[in-house]
């Protein structure tokens, strides 16, 4: 494979590694993600270093991944003593294809995929692009498949310039980072391992995922020094059922999913208020009762989650806001629902029932928990006893089965609200200015594409928070014991659904910059890279940053 390519030109060397690997079809749950992990690790190991060092190129399984995912690992040592390395990270898998529609068959062929859009009259953004010769098509195009290859070619440049390289480079690609983030989250403890055994010391990771437009005619190419955390706050919602010819007497779970939803869903007061940032409101990704027929019964309970970003909140203080937030919606209901239901006793001249109760009680899982081993119950073994029996569910649906199992644990079956924490989370990684070591890499990330400014022409813009998630997160934890012990207690069976090593996380304590390929419409049908910026311009910035961070640590500025 290094045949192909060792007589070409940087820039090329890429676009070829970028086409091969587009080809391979890794939608994300499939085993493409293998053969792709196969076909990055064939292109280290042709690479002369390597062939020379086999034992620097090595694979790591994700545990008890049914489709035997894996990551790819390769360690470039530099001539001098030094330990400071460069973490050179990247994610393999793509979403789906079916997107393509009638172009699916040709969803992996960059040059079919251009020829198309040339013809295209719907979209004259794409068929101008295409057109131009400047992109690159296909799906993994742009997320990710162009940011691997960067990756590889900067690898392959420093094994054959060696003396350029004042200290080591770990490279790694992972599977899973469009869904559970297991690959991620599965290569801490190796990473700590090798901090250990090879007495390495992780300056910072770069991350290439792709940059984009923030809006029309947008010119700037987008620097991240650190990612957006997500957390998925989820509603369990118990009402009490009622025949449709009783209805007012019964508390429906649906109206108070849906005033739940509109006081949460993309609520601007709720985002974090960071000048310069793009910083996204929650929104909701789901919101269903649990009826699964027609019956003329109002339904009993239903589901509610939302897409929670943080940037500098936690858990925690997520956590206290929703909770109240939630209280103020359930008792706003109750009202309305008792004054309702004594209007229409006094309208249908009917005797009002004294004992009708109209309280909503709202809790989070950690503290309903905490009053059901006060009734004597065991909820814990029931929590693990319905992950058991419920394994084959969705990880957000198997919470649900068991916020549901808990509550029938409730004698009184009281209409509720449980609030817990449902997968995946991500923490929020970010370059924390008040520790010297990490002042002095933003400097540097500013010096560096300052100078590559003044030589391409190119307009950059730092920001502090990568817009969408990403892997990087997991290489830090900012969140202090108490913050994290929030998320933990209220996340049901978190071992055992979404095991995240958070104090192997925070061994670690890696910051994770992003300089990113760079195109348009990820996740899209249309998705293309821009070859100039992305296989000329980034390269040598990367490399460059490289260089220069591994020189400032070593001198110990």
């Amino acid at each position: 494979m290094y045949e192909q390519i060792k007589h070409l030109d940087a820039a090329h060397q890429i676009e070829y590694i970028a086409r091969q690997l587009i080809q391979v079809e890794s939608v994300n749950g499939t085993s493409g993600e293998v053969d792709l992990a196969n076909a990055v690790k064939q292109w280290l190991v042709s690479f002369p270093y390597f062939k020379a060092n086999p034992h620097d190129v090595w694979e790591q399984h994700v545990p008890n991944d049914p489709l035997g995912r894996k990551n790819v690992f390769a360690l470039l040592k530099g001539p001098s003593s030094s330990d400071n390395t460069i973490i050179y990270h990247a994610h393999m898998d793509t979403v789906g294809i079916d997107d393509f529609g009638n172009m699916k068959q040709h969803a992996l062929n960059s040059d079919a995929m251009e020829t198309y859009f040339k013809e295209y009259p719907y979209n004259q953004d794409v068929q101008k692009d295409a057109h131009s010769g400047d992109y690159l098509f296909g799906r993994g195009s742009v997320d990710m498949q162009s940011g691997i290859a960067v990756h590889l070619a900067n690898l392959l440049y420093f094994s054959e310039h060696l003396n350029e390289l004042p200290g080591n480079i770990l490279f790694m690609t992972n599977p899973d980072e469009e869904s559970q983030h297991k690959g991620i989250t599965s290569s801490i403890p190796e990473i700590n391992r090798l901090k250990t055994d090879k007495q390495l010391e992780f300056t910072a990771a770069i991350n290439t995922d792709f940059i984009t437009p923030m809006y029309e005619g947008d010119p700037h190419r987008y620097i991240y020094t650190g990612s957006a955390g997500k957390l998925l706050p989820s509603f369990y919602i118990y009402g009490r059922e009622t025949h449709v010819g009783n209805t007012l007497s019964g508390i429906d779970p649906t109206l108070i999913s849906s005033e739940i939803n509109r006081r949460i869903n993309n609520n601007l007061d709720l985002t974090e208020n960071i000048e310069g940032e793009l910083i996204l409101p929650p929104s909701c990704l789901y919101q269903k009762d649990t009826k699964s027929a027609y019956n003329v019964q109002t339904a009993k309970s239903s589901y509610l989650y939302f897409n929670y970003f943080i940037y500098e909140s936690t858990a925690k203080e997520v956590m206290n806001k929703l909770e109240k937030i939630t209280t103020e919606a359930c008792e706003q209901i109750s009202e309305k629902a008792e004054q309702q239901y004594k209007e229409f006793a006094k309208r249908s001249n009917l005797p009002e029932v004294n004992s009708q109760k109209w309280t909503i009680e709202v809790t989070t899982l950690e503290n309903f928990i905490s009053e059901l081993e006060d009734m004597g119950q065991d909820p814990k073994v029931v929590s693990r006893e319905v992950a058991e029996q419920y394994s084959y569910l969705d990880e957000r649906m198997l919470c649900f089965k068991i916020a549901e199992e808990l509550q029938q644990l409730d004698p009184d079956k009281k209409p509720r609200v449980i609030i817990f924490y449902a997968p995946p989370y991500l923490p929020h990684n970010f370059l924390n200015e008040s520790i010297e070591k990490n002042k002095k890499l933003l400097q540097l990330v500013h010096e560096v594409i300052d100078d590559t400014g003044k030589k391409t022409g190119e307009k950059f813009s730092i920001k502090k928070f990568f817009p969408y998630l990403g892997d990087g997160s997991f290489l830090s934890l900012h969140e202090t014991d108490e913050e994290i012990a929030t998320l933990v207690n209220n996340f049901p069976e978190i071992d055992r659904l979404y095991p995240i090593p958070f104090h192997e996380i925070r061994a670690l304590n890696v910051p994770s910059i992003n300089m990113g390929v760079y195109g348009k419409d990820g996740h899209k049908w249309t998705e293309r890279v821009y070859k100039p910026y992305s296989f000329e311009v980034l390269p040598a910035l990367i490399r460059e940053t490289t260089v220069r961070m591994l020189h400032a640590v070593g001198q110990k500025v």
